[in-house]
């Protein structure tokens, strides 16, 4: 972890000013404890560090929400470091474990991110299934499994993305069952298009994601492929497949936009436009992702993001007066993390009860919110 002394001026006045705005607002997202501010400091110094796009976006956020959105990519990273980079991944799986244990029973241990992600699941009732199933993924990864169906390669991208992308939506404040899968189904998207992406890349680091049947449908030997990865036509194929189906799931996309908090729409949907335009940069590059990486260029970034933060486009009017029908099938793979996030009485398993008579009456006060919550969830399904 960064040594928190050591953090540039520039990211403490950056920290400094997104706690005033939040204050402005009515609080910060986090209810920062007394030295929270510092554990939020240091976890957006490693997102600052690790990922530029993420960074960037989160810079569109609203204050309350990006506050917790950089604690959660903040021990994201981190579990995913720790399980990539060991030499025993099993002992790194177990170790991860326990610090969500820690953090679960209000007890985090002496890292930054645990700390301020501690804060992120009681203000949030963050379930612990979403966090398990995305070090599961990880874990996967560091496996080296490799994946016969589309399906089973959903199973992967739902544990990796999808997660986020239900995570993210409650910490907007969305727990409805549509919105959650249509979040979910977004983060499955730009997984895809990363795998579509970077077809060269990790085959060159002995890695393969692309369906195995569907390697086999064009006539390629998976593992004879990986041992000499090159671009041919078959290959150009799979590609187009996978981005076809990621742009069906940014379609239904636009649906959950439209239900997420107004002030939360721009920053998904520049999201969801510019991890789409890599799709169209790989396509440019005709499906050729083996000899060179997709780039979408700053300028067309900013001219997407400008796009995504006008109000009243007419992408964003003809979803509003798109004709109300029946929901899309969610994608199986992410069914089980819908029903996680929507129900909040179950997000917190295990937690051991606090000790204090200031600890345990805020705990009964957030039992009562849960559970007033899960009425209202109750009370919506019957009415719709």
């Amino acid at each position: 972890m960064p040594d928190t002394a050591m953090v540039s001026v520039e990211v403490r006045n950056a920290m400094a000013a997104t706690v005033a705005i939040a204050a402005a607002n009515g609080g910060l997202a986090l209810g920062v404890a007394p030295g929270g501010e510092a554990d939020l400091v240091a976890c957006e110094e490693l997102m600052r560090g690790g990922s530029k796009s993420f960074f960037a976006a989160s810079r569109v956020l609203p204050a309350r929400v990006r506050a917790p959105a950089i604690a959660l990519y903040a021990f994201c990273r981190v579990a995913d470091d720790a399980i990539d980079l060991a030499v025993d991944p099993a002992s790194a799986v177990v170790r991860l474990d326990q610090r969500l244990d820690a953090i679960y029973a209000r007890r985090p241990q002496a890292f930054e991110s645990d700390r301020a992600l501690a804060d992120v699941v009681q203000r949030f009732a963050l379930p612990r299934g979403l966090l398990d199933a995305l070090i599961e993924g990880f874990r996967w990864d560091s496996e080296g499994r490799r994946y016969e169906t589309i399906e089973a390669l959903q199973d992967y991208c739902a544990r990796v993305a999808g997660t986020v992308g239900a995570m993210m939506a409650i910490l907007m404040g969305t727990r409805g069952r549509a919105a959650l899968a249509r979040a979910c189904e977004l983060g499955v998207a730009m997984q895809l298009t990363n795998i579509a992406r970077d077809v060269g890349e990790d085959a060159r680091n002995g890695r393969l994601y692309l369906p195995r049947a569907w390697l086999r449908e064009e006539g390629i030997d998976p593992d004879a492929w990986l041992a000499r990865p090159e671009f041919n036509p078959g290959i150009g194929r799979v590609v187009a497949r996978l981005l076809y189906l990621a742009d069906g799931l940014y379609d239904r996309a636009e649906l959950g936009i439209s239900e997420l908090p107004r002030d939360c729409r721009s920053a998904i949907q520049a999201a969801r436009l510019v991890y789409a335009e890599i799709g169209r940069e790989v396509e440019r590059a005709g499906l050729d992702s083996v000899s060179r990486r997709a780039v979408v260029s700053t300028r067309r970034k900013a001219w997407l993001m400008t796009r995504a933060m006008m109000a009243g486009t007419p992408m964003q009017r003809a979803v509003a007066q798109r004709p109300v029908g029946a929901a899309p099938v969610m994608v199986e793979a992410i069914r089980y993390l819908v029903d996680l996030a929507v129900d909040p009485i179950h997000a917190l398993p295990g937690a051991a009860a606090p000790d204090s008579f200031y600890e345990r009456t805020v705990w009964v006060i957030e039992l009562c919110e849960r559970l007033r919550a899960r009425e209202r969830l109750g009370a919506e399904a019957a009415e719709g």
